[in-house]
């Protein structure tokens, strides 16, 4: 007899993994030296320590999956979030979703694969970024900046540069450490890109020292913005 043809499942009927046996295989994948390094950069105890490459490695086997990711980002270790980012579809999440997500972060890394993968390609994020730059929330306004950084450097039409290294001046300096990186980038972003403000925004940067002692490993640019702005603009020749 002439074997029955085997039905191939489409990739959108699999089934995702339980929240249980999830977090099963990210504590399968955790390792002593990730956790270190994360706790260096500021996470706290609930982490596992899976490299990040493991963690996009599970994402492509489990697919887009809301539910999923919603629970495990109400778990608060960073793993799991870190997972559930890569398992949110960024079309499912309202923006009030969106808005909650960012003030529940509690780890730089995280809000940073969470600006690339859900926030920037929100549909309502200049929305929640002028919302987040007048916030008080130190993850809010981090990512509000983050936003303003990018629009700067891609999408300046509409906003007041002169405005913004003003709010820069006045305030980076006393700014939560967090929000502090994102508004440096937004400062050198100015300068970088826009030579009739490139002079005040190093005067901004060299007035306040903001990362002006920051480790910098070889071969790598500070980010102290005045030594920033001047090594990118000599490679981009202006």
């Amino acid at each position: 007899m002439p074997k029955k043809p085997t039905a191939k499942i489409p990739k959108s009927a699999k089934t995702a993994p339980t929240l249980e046996q999830a977090l099963d295989q990210l504590k399968s994948l955790g390792n002593e030296a990730t956790r270190k390094h994360n706790t260096k950069w500021g996470a706290g105890d609930n982490q596992f320590g899976v490299k990040h490459g493991d963690i996009r490695a599970l994402a492509k086997t489990i697919g887009s999956s809301p539910e999923l990711a919603t629970a495990l980002w109400e778990t608060g270790n960073v793993d799991a979030q870190l997972l559930a980012i890569l398992l949110f579809n960024p079309k499912v999440p309202s923006a009030d979703e969106v808005d909650r997500l960012v003030r529940s972060v509690s780890f730089a890394h995280v809000a940073d694969w969470l600006h690339s993968n859900v926030v920037k390609p929100h549909p309502d994020k200049d929305a929640l970024r002028q919302k987040w730059m007048a916030d008080d929330n130190r993850w809010a306004a981090r990512a509000g900046w983050q936003l303003t950084a990018g629009r700067v450097a891609k999408d300046p039409d509409g906003l007041d540069l002169a405005a913004l290294l003003n709010r820069i001046e006045s305030e980076m300096g006393i700014a939560d450490p967090v929000v502090q990186w994102t508004m440096n980038a937004a400062l050198a972003e100015i300068g970088i890109h826009f030579p009739e403000h490139r002079e005040r925004a190093i005067t901004v940067g060299e007035k306040l020292g903001v990362f002006r002692d920051y480790p910098c490993s070889k071969g790598c640019t500070s980010p102290f913005a005045p030594i920033w702005i001047n090594e990118m603009v000599t490679r981009r020749g202006d």
